[in-house]
């Protein structure tokens, strides 16, 4: 793949996380409540974030090696 593209698709994945993250905490603040995470939401996410890392992490050392 096209090195240009490939970084251009990985910008923007990266922005839409971020705008999606800033709308879930913007939702989460519209009680005017403390934002808290507890161990279930702890349960959900982990298991969502660390493939997603590993995986980039993967990306990123093949493309070296």
């Amino acid at each position: 793949m096209n090195e240009s593209v490939f970084t251009i698709f990985i910008v923007f994945g990266f922005l839409w996380i971020f705008m999606g993250t800033a709308a879930v905490i913007a939702l989460l603040k519209t009680d005017g409540k403390e934002i808290r995470i507890g161990k279930t939401g702890l349960i959900v996410a982990i298991p969502i974030i660390i493939p997603i890392i590993l995986t980039l992490a993967y990306a990123a050392f093949r493309g070296t090696f």
